[in-house]
């Protein structure tokens, strides 16, 4: 074999073992990083289905996905909002869709991604958080699987006008912050539900645990 010939042929078995390497990191060693989309929706306000719980929630859907092949495990996410001195870790994790949320105790995140709603809410010992006016900081954490603390996934800036927090501290009433594209920020607006209306999931699930008992 001619010497060029064998060059071009090292040459290219090199670079074939170089890619073969890279793709050998990426897939199995390459542990990548835990990412989150913007959040379409932020809502501020009372839990349960028709905003009925005398304790405040923060809810948001995003996408979370991964940079590498391996994907991430995700042990727990929380969320810390803060105004002026103000500050309160909302960190009860409750994911999934509308009538099929569980709480959170783990999640697995492919490179393709986990899209789902996010409700945080606030823990059982008494500790309550008001949505007065002002500007807000809402910080995403999320605690991987061997990771020694929590990582920062997002942060947002949110305001509150006087006129929407007078609004909130009527009851059955809601704040949504919904992200506008165009303009790269959140447009605020206030929902709030009557106070007979009637809790259509809490009736699908009595309804769902009638027809098991009936069966058995």
């Amino acid at each position: 074999m001619p010497q060029e010939l064998y060059l071009v042929s090292l040459v290219f078995s090199c670079l074939a073992l170089i890619v073969s390497g890279v793709t050998a990191w990426l897939t199995f060693f390459c542990k990548g990083e835990l990412v989150m989309t913007q959040p379409t929706v932020v809502f501020f306000g009372p839990d349960g289905s028709n905003f009925n719980s005398p304790k405040n929630k923060i809810y948001l859907r995003t996408l979370l996905y991964s940079t590498s092949k391996r994907g991430q495990v995700i042990e727990s996410l929380h969320v810390s909002i803060q105004r002026n001195e103000s500050k309160q870790n909302f960190n009860v994790w409750v994911y999934g869709e509308k009538g099929d949320l569980k709480r959170g105790s783990g999640l697995f995140v492919p490179q393709e991604g986990v899209t789902a709603d996010h409700h945080f809410l606030l823990p059982e010992d008494g500790a309550d958080f008001k949505f007065f006016a002002g500007k807000y900081n809402v910080v995403v954490f999320a605690k991987l699987v061997g990771s020694s603390k929590p990582n920062k996934l997002s942060q947002l800036s949110l305001e509150i006008t006087d006129a929407q927090a007078a609004s909130l501290n009527e009851p059955n009433t809601g704040l949504y912050h919904d992200w506008g594209p165009d303009q790269q920020s959140y447009h605020a607006h206030i929902n709030k539900k009557p106070e007979n209306e009637p809790d259509i999931e809490g009736l699908m699930k009595l309804m769902a645990n009638k027809a098991l008992k009936s069966d058995s």
